[in-house]
């Protein structure tokens, strides 16, 4: 990790505590060392039980819906993809140290900012990023628009697994692109890539293929033999992948995350690029911090090169980065433990209190998707989205009839391509009584 600055070191080690002071004797140390011995303090048992409010702080989780809805109207929401819980230690702790000196300008980006992307991807998933490789972005999104201006020439497809994030459909608008979607096939609840539909819709006119792993919004994490048949088709037909990884780090146990960059064939990696963030991982997004990286230069310089992505990045973003991939590993490992223990917990109400509700514990993410067709059927949602003279479908039909009479608010499945309809997402990355409440609320509302 870089030395921190000696401005606010004051601030920065009342922040850290005094066990961090205790490290430090002798004329001898260096301010650097006391910073860096403040980070590395924290180690313990962290607190995701009690529900830390985010209700004035113009969330788009909770108070955007507030206004929408009305405030009796939302108990608990769990639309947006971000977390609830008060964040790592030591990001706080690096930021206000930060903060204390009062000067924004340009920032030259440290070379220890490379050096905690390329060791946390190295030491949790053996994956080998070389420095030269990687370019900044103020978020995922900005880099894939990036990547379709390169290689998308107006009017082509975009070719994806659905249903899928949403996002990646305003990513291909913006650029002037159509999304070609590929549904998946659903085995026992699980959903699985249909390679023959995916092939056969790639034509003259399909020059990339957005992949989302782990899958947001079934949860699914892609094996090391989907991966290698998605990227033998892709390179066969000069399909270029564009692999988001956003969600990585969130993993439930007993499964694994292959990463895209791993796979053994030089000639399918060369022929992608890879997305990730700190933003769901440490839940960072307000700090606009991403970054994207290729084997392959050719790649990299059409992107960055050609004027088509300027590396653009927020100081605060790098800082709370660096500190969260060195200093916050145990605070993300007890996260995904503790979301883990709920989605068991979803599973299992859902099971055995909730009929006409069914879900399959998700893999990797901290979303669970609900299949909901039978209350759909049960509400007569598809008539009222029919009779309705607005833009709606009956999943909004159904989102709405739960803040009406559940006071929770979640995504409908519509909003995620083909294959979405008669499901709903939930967010579950919150404290488990408010996952309770909800759970309950929408028992009691479903009779």
């Amino acid at each position: 990790m870089p030395a921190l600055s000696h401005i606010g070191r004051r601030l920065f080690l009342k922040t850290a505590g005094a066990t961090a002071v205790a490290g430090v004797t002798g004329a001898s140390a260096t301010e650097p060392a006391m910073a860096r011995s403040a980070l590395q303090s924290y180690s313990s048992e962290f607190d995701f039980d009690t529900v830390y409010s985010r209700i004035g702080t113009n969330s788009s989780k909770w108070d955007a819906q507030i206004a929408r809805y009305g405030r009796e109207h939302v108990d608990v929401a769990m639309g947006t993809a971000d977390q609830d819980f008060r964040i790592a230690p030591p990001i706080s702790a690096a930021l206000r140290q930060r903060v204390e000196h009062e000067n924004y300008g340009y920032m030259a980006i440290p070379e220890s900012y490379y050096e905690s992307i390329i060791d946390w991807n190295k030491r949790r998933y053996g994956l080998k990023i070389s420095r030269d490789s990687i370019r900044n972005s103020d978020g995922v999104h900005t880099g894939i628009i990036s990547t379709l201006r390169a290689f998308c020439p107006p009017g082509s497809k975009v070719l994806m697994n659905t249903p899928t994030y949403d996002g990646f459909y305003s990513d291909i608008r913006i650029v002037g692109l159509v999304a070609e979607e590929s549904p998946m096939k659903v085995v026992d609840g699980k959903y699985k890539i249909d390679f023959a539909d995916l092939e056969r819709r790639i034509d003259h006119e399909t020059h990339a293929f957005i992949l989302c792993n782990p899958h947001n919004p079934t949860g699914n994490l892609w094996s090391r033999e989907d991966l290698m048949t998605l990227g033998e088709i892709c390179t066969k037909r000069r399909v270029v992948v564009l692999a988001d990884e956003i969600h990585c780090d969130f993993v439930a146990a007993g499964n694994t995350y292959t990463p895209y960059a791993t796979l053994d064939d030089e000639a399918i990696v060369r022929n992608s690029i890879t997305y990730k963030s700190v933003s769901k991982s440490f839940n960072l997004s307000s700090l606009k911090c991403a970054y994207l990286f290729s084997t392959n230069p050719d790649y990299l310089t059409r992107i960055t090169g050609a004027g088509q992505h300027r590396q653009s990045m927020n100081t605060l973003g790098i800082v709370a980065a660096e500190a969260a991939y060195n200093h916050c590993e145990d605070w993300l490992d007890q996260v995904i433990t503790y979301i883990d223990g709920t989605t068991d917990y979803v599973e299992q109400f859902v099971g055995s209190r909730l009929p006409g509700v069914s879900c399959v514990k998700p893999e990797g993410t901290y979303l669970s998707w609900l299949d909901m067709r039978p209350v759909i059927d049960r509400i007569g949602a598809r008539a009222t989205a029919t009779a309705a003279e607005a833009d709606t479908t009956p999943e909004r039909e159904l989102q709405q009839y739960l803040v009406d009479h559940a006071n929770i608010h979640i995504n409908p499945g519509s909003n995620y391509g083909l294959g979405g309809s008669g499901h709903m997402r939930m967010n579950l990355a919150t404290s488990r009584s408010l996952v309770e409440l909800a759970l309950h609320n929408l028992a009691s509302a479903l009779g």
